[in-house]
């Protein structure tokens, strides 16, 4: 598999046939009714999680509801972090054909939008990040406190609300043309409905009860998206705004330590610029970064091949041993 900037083309040199309008549904302009379905599964998981303290307090959660929560939002977090990111967009392994469709799926039921578009958005950010045509910096506005604010904003959520959309047969050529890829990017409705529909049917089953699917739907569904999206969006706010820098980048990415198990090892950002194609995010003593353990897993497995893992020599090359550098990026690195 070939990603990255090598695969990024003229739209005019796509194959007769492979279209933006086969890819996913909608075309190069966001649509009014588009934006107003983006708005509603923003705020109203928000609005749940909002919810979910006093709930908390007065009824409890039973286990059933948090193990569905969990569950779910991991299932969804390595679908965005091992498919739509390390494998789809940067192509840091080779997988096999059901690894591949399954990550694919997997990513989908994270509800963060058709995995064509995703990869489209992220190897566009990639070429530009942080500079002018990145879709999310927060450096957007400019280098002042409220410019900043501002940025943080835009980069977190206001960009998604862009009309302009980015060209997916120009990012994301080599997706397009696999017809099971496309199929599954143009049924991210689908995935979605699948993905809020799992928890209340589980719950409602396990309980024999409307109000365990209710309960199950609350927990599971509403406010584990509304958890999965923001830490994801966080880091494109955050972790281009503040954190640790180690390793030398042509941004402005950093290393975000509190965000690492919710994001399932992607917080470790600085190094993911520095080396984008690196299976491994998390490469030095102590990063925790579970999207690279799944990864050996699969490597193991047989399911995934040709994998990515940053060298001892390759992290070092990589280092920014200047004055602005961290002293944690002297620190001794694991190899994966």
């Amino acid at each position: 598999m070939t990603t990255g900037s090598n695969v990024i083309q003229d739209p005019s040199k796509t194959p007769d046939g492979a279209t933006t309008s086969s890819a996913t549904l909608g075309g190069e302009q966001k649509r009014s009714i588009e934006q107003i379905t983006l708005l509603l599964f923003i705020v109203v998981p928000f609005l749940a999680v909002l919810a979910a303290v006093p709930l908390a307090w007065g009824w409890g959660v039973s286990w059933l509801d948090m193990g569905l929560l969990v569950f779910m939002y991991f299932l969804g977090c390595h679908g965005i972090t091992i498919g739509f990111h390390r494998y789809f967009t940067h192509g840091s392994f080779k997988a096999k054909r059901p690894l591949r469709i399954a990550l694919a799926v997997m990513g989908s039921l994270a509800v963060e939008g058709p995995l064509v578009r995703w990869v489209a958005d992220h190897r566009k950010h990639h070429k530009f990040s942080d500079a002018d045509g990145d879709p999310h910096s927060p450096w957007r506005f400019g280098e002042t406190v409220p410019a900043l604010m501002r940025g943080l904003w835009w980069a977190h959520i206001a960009w998604m609300f862009d009309e302009e959309q980015t060209s997916q047969e120009k990012y994301a050529p080599d997706l397009i043309k696999d017809p099971a890829i496309r199929a599954i990017s143009r049924q991210f409705v689908l995935f979605t409905v699948v993905s809020l529909a799992i928890p209340p049917l589980v719950g409602g089953l396990v309980t024999m009860s409307w109000w365990g699917a209710f309960t199950a739907f609350f927990w599971g569904s509403l406010v584990r998206v509304a958890l999965l999206h923001h830490v994801t969006w966080s880091i494109n706010s955050i972790c281009h705004a503040v954190g640790k820098r180690p390793f030398k980048s042509r941004d402005r990415s950093g290393n975000v330590w509190w965000l690492a198990v919710l994001s399932c090892g992607e917080s470790w950002h600085n190094l993911h610029h520095a080396d984008p194609t690196s299976a491994r995010h998390g490469v030095m003593r102590g990063q925790v970064d579970s999207s690279a353990r799944f990864i050996r897993w699969f490597e193991m497995l047989g399911w995934a091949y040709d994998v990515r893992w940053p060298s001892r020599s390759r992290i070092d090359s990589r280092r920014d041993t200047g004055e602005d550098g961290s002293r944690q990026g002297r620190a001794a690195a694991e190899t994966a």
